[in-house]
């Protein structure tokens, strides 16, 4: 399976289980990868047989900008059940990092990996 993918996508949201994080925006970093045959939009060199990344990259943008979630857990998955309703992607798989998060760390997060139910 080809292999399409965003990375170090950066978005600012609301996001956190604390009462001083809920009246912020803090950065996160979203790297994507999506299982989509390549091959028909290669074969013409036509987008539209290919996965739009920039159209992806704008809607996940769009989608963590105007939602507020406690948990990053949270956002991983509804990010990836917005890309399976929105493009024809066999898996996603998201890594969702809160950069800072941890003094010492440079970043903590999630990665989730989701198959398309047949």
């Amino acid at each position: 399976m080809d292999k399409v993918f965003v990375e170090g996508l950066e978005v600012l949201t609301t996001i956190g289980v604390y009462e001083w994080e809920k009246g912020i925006k803090q950065k996160l970093r979203f790297d994507l990868e999506m299982g989509h045959d390549n091959a028909p939009a290669a074969q013409n060199d036509d987008i539209n047989k290919a996965l739009d990344y920039a159209t992806l990259s704008q809607l996940v943008t769009e989608y963590a900008e105007q939602h507020q979630f406690e948990l990053i857990e949270t956002m991983a998955e509804r990010v990836a059940e917005l890309i399976f309703a929105r493009f024809a992607v066999q898996f996603v798989k998201v890594r969702l990092t809160k950069p800072n998060a941890v003094v010492n760390a440079a970043g903590v997060g999630v990665e989730i990996l989701r198959t398309r139910k047949v």
